[in-house]
């Protein structure tokens, strides 16, 4: 078993916690493990820009959800749904829509649906967002390898962080924020 706390880079921001995953199959791993945690309601929030694995990061969360067949981004149709795993998946790509637009959808309806709900590029609908959520924005470091910056928002998620062994960001400008 991979020990996610093992390399985490250090950044900025009090409640966030960082994990550097320096190939696919770590990415893999990650959201393998993240949806074993998962339960109805839960709301994984996901950002990053283009090309950034955030597809890649949602396929191996489906996967980890144990939903059968071929998972890929709802950019066109918006929502897609899951049927058949542990928790039904509802799979989000928001990147074309206004807030009014998103608003009009009736998002809220699958955030306190029975099932989870994975929301690609959340940040350009935060205000809809439930206010406890992870927040996982991911960031290319290299060809194979990416930075996870988690921000729970919420008991749950922050105990969520923990139970996968992330390690604490430290806050910029303590004077301890070098790479140890």
């Amino acid at each position: 078993m991979h020990d996610w706390s093992e390399g985490g880079r250090e950044a900025a921001g009090a409640g966030r916690f960082v994990l550097e995953l320096r190939s696919e199959a770590d990415t893999v791993r990650f959201a393998e493990r993240l949806a074993d945690l998962c339960v109805p309601g839960a709301l994984i929030a996901l950002d990053g820009d283009l090309g950034a694995g955030k597809t890649r990061f949602a396929k191996a969360f489906a996967a980890g959800l144990g939903v059968p067949g071929m998972v890929n981004s709802p950019t066109f149709t918006i929502v897609k749904e899951y049927e058949g795993g542990r928790l039904p998946l509802y799979h989000m790509d928001v990147y074309r829509l206004s807030i009014a637009e998103a608003d009009e959808l009736g998002l809220d309806e699958y955030f306190d649906g029975v099932g989870v709900s994975l929301v690609e590029w959340a940040s350009l609908v935060e205000p809809l967002l439930p206010p406890e959520r992870l927040h996982i924005r991911l960031e290319l470091t290299g060809p194979e390898s990416r930075l996870a910056t988690c921000a729970p928002i919420g008991a749950r998620y922050e105990a969520w962080c923990a139970e996968l062994g992330l390690r604490p960001a430290k806050e910029e400008g303590s004077g301890d924020d070098e790479r140890q």
